[in-house]
């Protein structure tokens, strides 16, 4: 379809979305070639390793090529589609369309329909409602012709709240483990995590060191308070970076800056769909309560996959808490361009040696935990690792 001598081409790229993203893939069309469209209306829906998320229009206009396919991966930056937008604007009707026109809802490519033969269900919609089991049937769609958009299955899910994981447990052992489902291949996030963490690991000259740490005072103060020890050790790890800010940092290529914020990575688990990990800006300004409250806030809308591209860009420092599983020890994989990731294992009573004020030593029960610092060899060494972690630890033993 060709533009008018008045239009303005205008390109539709693939959005930039964190600085170790380098790619995403169309999921799907919301538009075809000739459908006009408003400026900041959903025109495709794209998944990355980091989100999946709607890419709004540039300008309003009519669409006059569509460049990259559904399931088509491509580079950030490139080309997808273009839109003739006119500069002035088009008389409207009494319905909000251009007059003159006809407007019919466009069916989108590869969309499987609904029980009853005619509502349209898209990616992310669907797998919001199959990952927490909400029948789309009993959703009321605000969209146009009726579509039920993600803010519609989210907030039917609100009026009808289910539990959240727990992002910290003490209990040592693993739940019985559930039959594992052959669907004969990996999910596309789960595949563009593995890229991202194989080039981390090509990249980078990880190493890995580990501390134990009594947490009896977090213990006491996390039930106190009623928050989970993740967010003490947030706390902890923060005051740690701002006494080492070397590990508060980028390593880009050739170029390694450090960062004067803290911006805080969680990751949290998607179930079989991977991992992701939102990012707490500025963290350094919040307290133990104010950690626990984002935390929690961010990982509700990454597992809703309600998060923005903007949730999981800028960390400089991620904390990986996988000891709700029972495990004891592991090595983080760096989540690139950062220089250290730090895992937070669980939280066991064990018979320790304590030594009390008069040098006195004794066996007791107190709640341990590892915690597990993989670090880039290109921009630290292992003395500066271990003394971050012993910030990290004496943090942790003095919470009062």
């Amino acid at each position: 379809m060709s533009s008018s001598p008045t239009d303005v081409l205008v390109d539709v790229t693939m959005p930039q979305m964190g600085v170790s993203v380098a790619e995403g893939t169309v999921v799907a069309w919301r538009v075809e070639v000739g459908d006009s469209i408003e400026a900041d209306a959903t025109i495709a829906e794209i998944s990355t390793d980091k989100i999946d998320t709607e890419v709004p229009s540039p300008a309003s206009g009519v669409v006059t090529e569509i460049l990259v396919p559904v399931e088509s991966t491509v580079s950030v930056g490139t080309v997808m589609a273009r839109i003739a937008a006119t500069g002035a604007s088009q008389p409207q009707s009494l319905d909000g369309e251009p007059a003159g026109q006809t407007r019919t809802e466009t069916p989108i490519p590869s969309l499987p329909r609904a029980g009853n033969g005619h509502r349209r269900y898209s990616p992310v919609v669907q797998r919001i409602a199959a990952e927490h089991g909400v029948d789309l049937e009993q959703v009321s769609g605000t969209g146009r012709g009726g579509r039920v958009r993600k803010q519609d299955v989210l907030a039917f899910m609100e009026s009808a709240p289910v539990e959240e994981p727990p992002l910290h447990i003490e209990s040592p052992y693993r739940p019985d483990p559930v039959a594992p489902v052959v669907d004969g291949g990996l999910s596309r996030m789960r595949r563009q995590i593995g890229q991202h963490m194989k080039r981390s690991l090509e990249v980078t000259a990880t190493c890995t060191t580990w501390i134990e740490v009594d947490m009896s005072r977090v213990e006491a103060a996390r039930t106190r308070v009623g928050v989970t020890g993740l967010s003490f050790v947030a706390r902890a790890c923060i005051d740690a970076l701002r006494e080492h800010p070397a590990l508060n940092a980028w390593l880009d290529g050739e170029t390694y800056t450090r960062l004067s914020d803290v911006n805080l990575g969680i990751a949290v688990s998607l179930g079989d769909d991977g991992l992701i990990v939102p990012v707490v800006q500025r963290a350094h300004e919040l307290s133990v309560e104010g950690l626990a409250a984002r935390i929690r806030d961010v990982a509700r809308r990454a597992r809703a996959r309600e998060l923005t591209p903007d949730d999981v860009q800028g960390g400089t420092f991620t904390i990986t808490n996988p000891g709700q599983y029972g495990s004891i020890m592991a090595t983080p994989i760096i989540n690139l361009p950062q220089v250290a990731i730090l895992d937070f294992e669980a939280v066991i009573k064990r018979a320790v040696v304590v030594t009390d004020a008069d040098g006195n030593d004794s066996i007791a029960i107190r709640p341990m935990t590892i915690l597990g610092l993989s670090w880039d060899h290109r921009a630290l060494d292992g003395a500066l690792a271990a003394q971050f972690l012993a910030s990290v630890k004496r943090n942790l033993e003095s919470v009062s």
